[in-house]
């Protein structure tokens, strides 16, 4: 901005026509136009072809002074500047003038190149999936600190003033795929990191991104497990997903954070701590037959013995039998409110040992 400034004092005679490519392009960021319409309104400002490129995604704008996209082969530049955001040249902006520059061209390319880094970093690069792991990484660590952040963010090609979430998954199945079930039609990118996969995915307080993944649940392949933390700061959204992960099932493959309430304090609790729990080593033994460990968390999922029968596709006397033995070997009273509460909560620690 300053040498702009210092280039506007130099026009003396063009002054005022500075001044009002200045306003034209203030009055497009108000406006919050999209590239297209940046080039568009660049060519018809130039009365010549207007051109953009982004070296990210190597993607290239031209656009005609009638307001259409430029079909004829690219000429020479007349005029180019460099695209910088963060101090970082991101692309560059130029115009495609027949004869030598005019002397408004270096200002009205300034002001464009201006508006083209402020429109990358509302919107971010084109919609892709699969991203740089070191990136994603980086937006999530809790020792990147804020700058950074927001510049991994802003090259994944997520909007500044949007909201991110991130999706802890475990899956045998490409993790693109897996977000494009999760969040459909929306902002997202995915990665293997070194203890689950993530997804990162634009969250608005409209249509969250937990809600369109709670919805999508049943249509994830077989073994796919999703959990996921809040909208906010990447950094806890994702210590939040990867605690969920840990709660999810086969009945529940997708667990939201916001969901688990106090359930979440299991998560807390040291490992030895919770195998010398007595409650928690009789679970164990009980896993060692995975038909009554099924019938123990159906009962524990429904707190009725027919509704855990028509879950297990069994009859309720046959379920009734199970859980007589399953109290016996527990030695917890499974008919009183307490006694399945407490068996609920031991049979969830007993799963975060497994996760």
């Amino acid at each position: 901005m300053e040498a702009l400034a210092a280039r506007l004092s130099q026009l003396d005679a063009h002054a005022e026509g500075a001044i009002r490519v200045v306003a034209f392009y203030d009055t497009l960021m108000r406006r919050r136009v999209d590239l297209p319409a940046l080039a568009r309104s660049s060519a018809g400002l130039a009365e010549c072809v207007a051109g953009v490129r982004l070296h990210g995604t190597g993607r290239v704008v031209r656009a005609s002074p009638d307001g259409t996209d430029a079909s004829a082969p690219p000429g020479p530049a007349s005029t180019t500047t460099p695209i910088t955001l963060d101090e970082e040249e991101i692309g560059a902006v130029w115009l495609e003038r027949a004869g030598p520059p005019h002397p408004l061209d270096d200002v009205l390319l300034d002001r464009l190149a201006i508006a083209v880094a402020a429109v990358v970093e509302r919107y971010g690069p084109a919609r892709t999936t699969m991203a740089d792991p070191a990136l994603v990484e980086l937006a999530v660590s809790a020792d990147c600190d804020e700058a950074g952040r927001a510049r991994a963010l802003r090259l994944l090609g997520f909007a500044a003033d949007l909201p991110v979430r991130a999706v802890a998954v475990r899956s045998g199945v490409p993790l693109d795929r897996v977000a494009a079930l999760l969040c459909p039609g929306r902002p997202a990118k995915a990665a293997p990191l070194a203890d689950a996969g993530i997804v990162l995915v634009t969250a608005t307080d409209s249509d969250t991104a937990a809600d369109s993944a709670s919805s999508q649940s049943e249509l994830l392949p077989a073994g796919v497990r999703a959990g996921v933390g809040a909208a906010g700061d990447p950094v806890r959204s994702w210590r939040e997903a990867r605690t969920a992960l840990r709660f999810t099932a086969e009945r529940r493959p997708v667990v939201r954070y916001a969901d688990l309430g106090a359930l979440a304090l299991l998560a807390e609790i040291p490992e030895d701590v919770a195998r010398a729990n007595h409650d928690v080593a009789a679970i164990a033994r009980l896993a060692r037959h995975p038909e009554d460990l099924e019938t123990l968390d159906a009962f524990c999922a429904t707190g009725s013995l027919r509704r855990a029968a028509d879950r297990l596709h069994l009859h309720h006397s046959s379920v009734a039998r199970r859980i007589e033995q399953i109290t016996k070997t527990l030695g917890i009273e499974l008919a009183h409110p307490a006694g399945l509460m407490r068996a609920g909560l031991a049979l969830t620690a007993w799963r975060l040992l497994d996760s």
